[in-house]
């Protein structure tokens, strides 16, 4: 940070790291979560912005093949207009600012308006781009050394200033930037000062997002294959030997659900886990959920039952939301978990099981499937006869369990603890991507998931 009064506002100049959100840094989340504003770009990945506070302004500043929202010198005026209003302002990059990202010229504006600045740095797209590709820009066997070099310019001119017969003569890595459309000039230059037309080349569209896709070839061959694959940018561009280490070190593209979207309708809250291992696996999770769990419309038989907890010989939870909403009200009825003192306790499911766990208690009984018909089968083996049990669970359930155990001879209060709704969920992207084939699988979690789709 620079030495002016910290009084003031700032600017924070943040690398979004080349496409996949896991790639932003801590520090950088911890600025976004800070800011007043958020100005982003095109490459800067929009699933960030999840993580402004509520009331951020957000603020697009994306330039897209030559058209730009807004220019530099507009970008540079907003950043200090608002930093001079005591704001804090988050410039969101893609990549990192200080690499082909326009931040020295942003930290430059800044200085010369007396603005105070931070610059939070990024995983540069060479180095995260090259790695999703599964080639390594360095390899003690082929190329000691790495140039990154820029494939346009500021107004798009066919010269892009670059010392082509240096370029050529280098025996490392060459690594273009933004060069998707000007991929003939450089192969074409490149051979024209000396480089061997069979040099591997590859081109990497979209790189480490879940659109990722990579072309190789040779110089002499690459402008047909871009040709015939309709390539566009944003992309990278990979020149020399490493580039035939790929079918080696790959391990993106090689994913077993890569390149998959995969929907998950569970309510948002829910969906970490399984996200969490889609994205292991390689597919890109869409999350639109179809259900949210909020309180019973009436709350009466719960509070009853708590009232009179002491009656009852067991508690049965057959799901997370039936632990966490009874917890909820025992709360706001000013009890805790003393009240299930001398309670044996059920639970359907490992998760469930943990939830009660995480109280600090022990769930007595878990059955080895997580279905109602495990837990009647695991009580089958137990006296129930002229036993009590509550259950808590959604207003709206399967009555296979309730309706057994009294069969078996027990007597069993159902109280409803929550019910799932169908939340304001937008589906115009949805329907756009179904209609495209964009989408592969659709995940249903409950039958309620089901039933609200």
């Amino acid at each position: 940070m620079t030495d002016r009064s910290a009084k003031s506002g700032k600017v924070i100049l943040i690398g979004a790291g080349p496409g996949d959100p896991g790639l932003l840094t801590l520090r950088g989340r911890e600025w976004l979560e800070r800011a007043d504003v958020i100005v982003y770009d095109y490459l800067a990945n929009a699933d960030l912005l999840r993580f402004a506070r509520e009331g951020a302004e957000i603020v697009y500043a994306g330039k897209k093949e030559g058209h730009a929202t807004l220019s530099q010198k507009e970008i540079n005026a907003l950043l200090i207009e608002r930093a001079r209003r005591g704001q804090t302002v988050a410039r969101l990059k893609g990549g990192d600012p200080f690499i082909f990202g326009r931040g020295g010229e942003e930290t430059e504006a800044c200085t010369a308006a007396d603005i105070p600045f931070i610059v939070v740095p990024g995983v540069s797209s060479p180095i995260g781009v090259s790695a999703y590709a599964g080639i390594p820009l360095t390899h003690r066997d082929y190329s000691s050394t790495v140039s990154i070099i820029t494939g346009s310019n500021e107004k798009g001119k066919e010269d892009i200033h670059i010392d082509w017969e240096k370029i050529a003569s280098r025996s490392g890595t060459l690594v273009f930037l933004m060069g998707a459309r000007k991929l003939q000039r450089i192969s074409e230059n490149l051979m024209k000062y000396g480089k061997d037309p069979e040099t591997p080349i590859a081109v990497i569209q979209w790189g480490s997002t879940f659109r990722q896709r990579t072309w190789t070839g040779t110089l002499s061959t690459i402008v047909d294959i871009a040709a015939r694959e309709n390539i566009k940018p944003p992309a990278l561009t990979i020149v020399g030997e490493v580039v035939n280490l790929k079918p080696h070190t790959d391990w993106y593209e090689t994913l077993p659900l890569f390149g998959k979207t995969i929907v998950i309708t569970r309510p948002q809250e829910q969906s970490e886990a399984f996200m969490h291992g889609l994205l292991e696996r390689g597919a890109e999770p869409f999350l639109f959920p179809v259900i949210e769990t909020v309180p019973p419309e009436d709350w009466s038989p719960l509070d009853a039952a708590v009232g009179k907890l002491e009656s009852y010989d067991g508690l049965i939870f057959t799901s997370v939301n039936g632990v966490r909403f009874f917890m909820r009200r025992l709360h706001e009825l000013g009890k805790d978990i003393r009240e299930l003192k001398g309670l044996r306790l059920y639970a359907i499911g490992s998760k469930t099981e943990k939830e009660v766990n995480a109280l600090g208690i022990r769930v007595d009984v878990v059955p080895e499937s997580y279905v109602a018909e495990s837990l009647i089968e695991s009580l089958g083996r137990e006296d129930i006869q002229g036993k009590t049990f509550l259950l808590p669970r959604a207003t709206v359930a399967r009555e296979t369990l309730p309706d057994e155990l009294r069969q078996r001879g027990a007597v069993i209060d159902v109280a409803p603890a929550y019910r799932t709704v169908r939340p304001d969920t937008d589906s115009a992207e949805l329907k756009r991507r179904l209609q495209e084939g964009r989408i592969d699988a659709v995940t249903f979690t409950s039958s309620s998931t089901v039933t609200h789709f």
